[in-house]
């Protein structure tokens, strides 16, 4: 009433102090039970040893007061039992409702990362990254070639310069004059007949060296 005067708002009791609350209450009931207990059982003796006297009234007050207490102790009880299923049904509602809590916060988490992260940026994204993988694959293949191998030569240019550089060496060699007489065993060897050839064999010559030691063996004479 006073908070309400004042226009404070009612706080509501959370789960773990409502818990809290009922386990007080709890064991409050137990010590109060245990009490009544013992004062039940004293009646009992109190009744035994009036019944010992021969005092029947007082006997029968006695018991009457167990009575009155193990109608107490089976309230005590009944009372337990209400708190016992109230506690168990405010801590599924407490584990159901953190439950809920750590999905909503998922949830929340999730949409905020959706927000922050849409399909158009991730297509973006993957465009720049292929984009600059294909830029560094022909960089490194720009790299890796050796030089002067992406020239591109005519095979058959080549083969023809080759054969003209090779017909004027051969043409500078046969103008060349003699200037030394062959060694005599040379001449010899030219001379000789083919029965008399040396016993070694001789390296093999090709058709332009037979012909240019013919052309200098005349020469020579």
């Amino acid at each position: 009433m006073f908070n309400r005067l004042l226009g404070k708002p009612k706080q509501e009791p959370n789960a773990l102090t409502s818990l809290d609350k009922l386990h007080e209450t709890l064991e409050m009931l137990e010590k109060k039970e245990k009490v009544l207990l013992k004062k039940a059982s004293a009646e009992v003796e109190k009744a035994k040893e009036f019944t010992k006297a021969k005092n029947k009234r007082a006997a029968i007050q006695c018991l009457k007061r167990k009575r009155l207490y193990e109608q107490q102790i089976e309230q005590l009880g009944n009372f337990q039992l209400r708190i016992h299923d109230q506690m168990i049904m405010l801590e599924g509602a407490k584990a159901t409702t953190e439950t809920v809590d750590a999905l909503r916060s998922g949830a929340s988490a999730m949409k905020a990362m959706q927000k922050a992260t849409n399909i158009d940026d991730v297509d973006k994204t993957m465009d720049e990254i292929n984009e600059q993988t294909e830029n560094m694959k022909q960089i490194q293949e720009a790299l890796s070639t050796p030089i002067g191998a992406a020239a591109d030569f005519d095979e058959d240019e080549l083969e023809a310069e080759l054969e003209e550089l090779e017909g004027a060496e051969l043409e500078e060699q046969l103008l060349q004059p003699a200037t030394t007489a062959p060694a005599p065993a040379t001449a010899a060897a030219v001379r000789a007949p083919a029965g008399r050839q040396p016993a070694h064999n001789a390296p093999k010559r090709t058709a332009e060296e037979d012909e240019l030691a013919a052309l200098q063996a005349e020469m020579a004479l």
